[in-house]
């Protein structure tokens, strides 16, 4: 069995997988991080490997610890990967975006796929159906959107997300809301028909904290999986264990 950690910019998300079978997932806060580890490995004595894949600073003291609980991988640009990574910086890609391409490598080979991770920034990553990693973009996320305009402004108020359906606001409040979310979903539509101009056949993942709130908003054909980060992590320990 493996351990699977995502520790990402809010929190971090584990899970355990059987080979390619999820047994269990968690969320949790940072600060809960070496407790609730300790626990998952008391629940499923049978976790032996684990990877981690961090976008926060991850001592080398925090490090040690956990590879007193298990035999660790650390994801980096450097390890085995697969697929051909042709980013013009590839030592300054995030860990998270290799995970989630060497997902789409595994999941959907020899297919043009974009992935979409909607979370505290918004990446955008594209692999071709040669296998090549050409890159992709990062805007910022849902809940950036609304503390920027609270934080950058003298008046405005800061909200969060918000279920409704907005279009033309009647008031500060839903104007915020109607300008946030739509601005958006108006953007991932808008890219997704970019890359469609150019590869016809192509393979669409929304994954990220904002999956199930986006989805439902976007006219553009889509697979949606929250999980699909973890999925990559798991592929990637598969590959730099066997």
């Amino acid at each position: 069995m493996n351990l699977i950690i995502d520790i990402g910019n809010t929190s971090v998300k584990l899970a355990v997988y059987e080979e390619n079978s999820c047994l269990d997932t968690f969320t949790l806060l940072k600060k809960d991080f070496f407790k609730s580890i300790k626990k998952i490995l008391k629940e499923y004595p049978k976790v032996k490997n684990g990877i981690i894949s961090s976008v926060d600073f991850f001592s080398k003291e925090e490090e040690n610890e956990l590879k007193k609980l298990l035999k660790l991988t650390i994801v980096s640009t450097a390890m085995l990967l697969p697929f051909k990574n042709l980013y013009k910086t590839p030592k300054t890609l995030g860990l998270d975006r290799v995970a989630l391409i060497a997902a789409a490598a595994v999941q959907y080979e020899k297919e043009n796929v974009l992935v979409i991770d909607a979370g505290t920034c918004v990446t955008y990553d594209f692999l071709n159906s040669k296998n090549e990693y050409l890159g992709g973009a990062i805007s910022p996320g849902l809940t950036m959107r609304y503390e920027a305009l609270h934080n950058l402004t003298a008046k405005l108020p800061l909200l969060k997300p918000d279920d409704s359906d907005y279009f033309i606001g009647n008031s500060t409040e839903s104007s915020i809301h109607s300008g946030v979310i739509n601005g958006l979903v108006n953007e991932i539509d808008g890219v997704i028909q970019q890359y469609l101009a150019t590869y016809k056949d192509l393979t669409i993942i929304l994954t990220g904290g904002n999956t199930n709130f986006l989805a439902k908003r976007l006219k553009s054909s889509i697979f949606a999986n929250s999980n699909f980060l973890l999925e990559g992590l798991n592929h990637l320990l598969k590959i730099n264990t066997d």
